[in-house]
């Protein structure tokens, strides 16, 4: 504003200056809406002496320049205010409350709202689902890499497929009611329709029949057709991560709010989403809880069950209220219609990228060797868990604190990671979790190969060797999913950034469709191996270990060679900005040395001609 009041509003005006001001806002207003280009005024009053009048010029010019610093720098902010003057009558300052639009609370705080109900609920499901599958009759952690490999992936790329021709058809509300409902639904009716019949409509004796015909290397995968509707609250549990929480929830906020209101309030949603998982933790914990309370002979899971799912049911339909009110009542931002065309890659041209990028290929191997290392350990961990706490109301009370400690780790992890970032830098952040995931790892399988040897040291603490081994095991997957959520996710995408945009985009679309399925499937696949080889998952636990110490490796080598690549290419970004800004810093010192010679001399002198415009 100051260069064009400088130049074009202020040679436009009447000789006397201060006569002008009290009358000519509407001659500067009708200028500060110009649409012409705005440069720096040092340029912009060079050529305004050969284009514009001479007479004009050389009457107000020589006053303008002629001034001091301090009344010059008057002489602009009354210019500058008289245009405020013009400006004021259009643009409005917007209501705010505690230092924000109140427009954006108006989104920011439903969207809040539901992130918490949403967080909340898959909460209590994640730790539902492992207790019915996992203590079930006839059924063990075994089973767990089975479902996830033949029934969750299946269901997951059928539903996306679904997804996909609902929402050619569906408007965007009706897309959203006609996915979220069914969820809502399948679990009020399996808490009080499916689970009390579970008795009758699992088909027990023909997987007991099956079990011994083939026998009991093959107890995972029969275990899925004997608790069948089992296997499908986990699979539905499963889908409600990915699907309410990816598809629905953060594709509703991409779409309401602008790029300001993410960058501002995104980080929050991050710091509710524990806070969440605290809440939900103690309210698993109190329901498992209940059956100290009741008489004998009352099913105490049941009534667990039915309580957790009543409040799941609740939860939901306090979600579809709140994108009812959102829709209704929030601001929507206006969108260009112009879409961007998206990389679309197999799976082969994926793989060959993979392959011939140094750089992405140690980032997907980040994501690959997390994905399996936590599927090795996990699984195993929640073997020793159902041998400790065998009935369903214990696994699902220590569920419940194991849910609350990971919510706190994470938010006191979220926390500390800005330090960590600003003090080690990313070299250092993209390591922890690895070496934090090793080391946990190590000590828990210790525990399992080595208990024996242990047991006198153990019992001094007052714990068996199994119990010891459950609490390490808990600590291995609370650290290492807090560091994953704080430290691992932010360094995977702050290495795309130094990347040009066309490696940036294939990229990341190569190890979307490759990786990311890899690393969940890898480590089911291994396990499958193992039981099927070794013929329990408690026989294959040595070579489960050497497994994850190989893997583990792996990730510590390519974080380090990452990071030796990542940081060549921070260096070669900083280079090439300081010399952007030396070549911006030519016509800044040339411009402040004309401004300095023009207090001194007339900005053009007869005598001299029109040196001053030609240099």
């Amino acid at each position: 504003m100051e260069a064009v009041l400088q130049t074009r509003g202020l040679l436009s005006l009447p000789p006397n200056p201060k006569a002008g001001f009290s009358h000519s806002s509407l001659g500067l207003k009708q200028r500060a809406f110009s649409t012409k280009p705005k440069t720096p005024t040092g340029s912009l009053s060079l050529s305004s002496s050969s284009s514009n009048g001479f007479q004009k010029f050389q009457t107000f010019a020589p006053k303008a320049h002629g001034l001091g610093p301090k009344e010059r720098n008057l002489f602009v902010c009354r210019a500058e205010a008289a245009a405020a003057d013009g400006f004021g009558d259009i643009e409005t300052e917007e209501r705010k409350f505690l230092g924000v639009e109140v427009s954006s609370l108006k989104k920011i705080v439903p969207l809040g709202l539901m992130f918490f109900c949403i967080l909340f609920n898959y909460t209590i499901l994640r730790d539902t689902k492992d207790v019915l599958v996992v203590t079930a009759k006839g059924s063990s952690a075994e089973i767990i890499p089975f479902l996830k490999t033949w029934v969750n992936l299946p269901m997951a790329v059928g539903f996306m497929l679904l997804y996909t021709k609902l929402s050619n058809v569906l408007s965007k509300k009706a897309l959203f009611y006609t996915v979220i409902l069914p969820f809502i639904a399948f679990f009020g009716a399996f808490g009080f329709v499916l689970y009390p019949m579970s008795s009758y409509i699992h088909p027990e004796a023909l997987a007991d029949s099956l079990l011994n015909t083939l026998g009991p290397r093959f107890l995972g995968p029969l275990a899925i057709l004997r608790i069948w509707s089992f296997c499908l609250f986990y699979v539905m549990a499963e889908l409600w991560g990915s699907v309410v929480v990816s598809v629905l929830f953060w594709g509703f906020a991409n779409q309401i709010t602008t790029y300001d209101e993410a960058k501002k309030f995104y980080p929050l949603f991050g710091l509710g989403a524990n806070i969440a998982l605290v809440f939900s933790g103690r309210t698993v914990k109190y329901f498992s809880n209940m059956r100290q309370n009741l008489g004998p002979g009352v099913d105490g899971w049941a009534m667990s069950l039915r309580g957790m799912m009543s409040i799941v049911v609740v939860m939901g339909f306090a979600i579809c209220g709140l994108y009812w009110w959102t829709n209704a009542y929030a601001p929507l931002p206006i969108r260009s219609k112009k879409k961007k065309e998206k990389p679309k890659m197999g799976t082969m041209e994926s793989l060959k990228f993979l392959v011939s990028s140094p750089y992405i290929r140690d980032l997907a191997t980040l994501v690959v060797a997390y994905g399996i290392s936590i599927n090795l350990v996990e699984v195993t961990w929640k073997s020793k868990l159902k041998a400790q706490f065998p009935s369903p109301n214990e696994y699902s009370s220590f569920m419940g604190d194991f849910s609350t400690a990971t919510g706190i780790a994470t938010f006191t992890m979220m926390l500390l990671s800005r330090f960590i970032f600003e003090k080690y830098g990313w070299g250092v952040a993209a390591k922890i979790t690895p070496t934090v995931l090793l080391l946990t790892g190590v000590g828990f399988f210790s525990l399992i190969l080595f208990g024996g040897p242990l047991s006198p040291a153990i019992a001094s603490l007052g714990m068996t060797p199994l119990l010891a081994a459950v609490y390490v095991g808990a600590l291995q997957n609370i650290f290492s999913k807090s560091a994953k959520y704080s430290l691992f996710d932010p360094c995977k995408e702050m290495a795309y950034i130094p990347l040009d945009e066309d490696t940036k985009v294939k990229g990341k679309a190569a190890i979307d469709v490759v990786c990311n399925p890899l690393g969940k499937s890898g480590g089911a696949l291994i396990q499958q191996f193992m039981i099927l080889t070794f013929g329990s998952l408690a026989n294959s636990t040595p070579y489960l270990g050497g497994v994850l110490l190989v893997i583990v490796l792996a990730w510590l080598g390519a974080a380090r060679s990452l990071d030796t690549q990542f940081t060549a290419l921070r260096r070669e970004e900083e280079l090439e900005k300081e010399m952007e800004r030396a070549k911006v810093k030519i016509p800044i010192m040339s411009e402040g040395t004309e401004n300095r010679s023009f207090a001194t001399e007339p900005l053009l002198n007869p005598t001299l001609g029109d040196s001053t415009s030609s240099a």
